[in-house]
């Protein structure tokens, strides 16, 4: 997790008071989600879930909202667990009391387990694909944000002036707090997972626009872009490195 790291900062061109603060080592690597293409899963006991194994936290009410109307457009042969989640809810909450989506037989209500015959895999993301609809519109914001992780800090200038900084970073195993050194695998530091043909702030725009805009997006994929272009093996993202992309 500690390795030389290529930042940008500029101002977001649609709002004068905050500034992007943006790891390009992070979204120029070669990452992609393997699930169901060799993900061993983040729990050696449950190689099937995916990062699926302990349910989803809401970010707030609007996102819990959004999730719940997406569930009721889940049919039969979308969601294997449908009857279950209609009938006792989709929320729980964990020990310290925050909403999150309810764990059924070991994993997020809304993971179809292998074999299901509308196909194995979060219920809402396959929904979403199915419907020429972006996976972000209907499952839980920590979901379809990982591993991009956006933070926010308010920063002094020496002038006593003030801006937001927004950062754009990788969510790695320190993104779960103390219980992230606990899994067994994770796939933003690991080469099996740095195997796409594009890279991040491509093969994940609409995740980015979401997060940061579109004027800021753009600005980012031209800075991504020229990075790119003159990086050197120092910048490169270990496991995209070892990888061999």
């Amino acid at each position: 997790m500690d390795f030389p790291r290529t930042w940008v900062e500029f101002p977001d061109p649609a709002d004068d008071q905050q500034v992007l603060r943006c790891d390009l080592t992070w979204l120029t690597s070669s990452w992609t989600c393997i699930f169901g293409r060799g993900c061993p899963g983040v729990y050696a006991g449950r190689p099937d879930d995916g990062c699926c194994t302990l349910g989803a936290h809401f970010a707030d009410k609007a996102d819990e909202k959004r999730v719940k109307k997406a569930m009721k457009r889940l049919g039969p042969d979308d969601w294997e667990y449908r009857a279950t989640g209609r009938r006792d809810g989709v929320v729980e909450l964990d020990d310290e009391g925050e909403r999150k989506t309810r764990v059924v037989d070991g994993a997020c209500v809304f993971l179809n387990r292998r074999g299901f015959a509308g196909g194995e895999g979060c219920a809402l993301h396959g929904w979403a694909l199915r419907h020429d609809t972006e996976p972000l519109e209907t499952k839980p914001d920590v979901c379809w944000q990982l591993p991009i992780r956006r933070r926010y800090r308010e920063v002094e200038r020496t002038d006593g002036s003030s801006y937001l900084e927004i950062s754009i970073e990788e969510y790695d195993r320190r993104g779960w707090g103390p219980g992230g050194h606990d899994m067994d695998w994770y796939c933003s530091g690991n080469s099996e997972a740095h195997i796409a043909p594009e890279p991040v702030y491509i093969g994940n725009r609409a995740e980015l626009v979401a997060l940061v805009g579109e004027p800021a997006y753009e600005v980012l994929a031209a800075l991504c872009a020229e990075h790119m272009s003159r990086r050197s093996v120092l910048t490169l993202h270990p496991a995209t490195r070892a990888a061999g992309r």
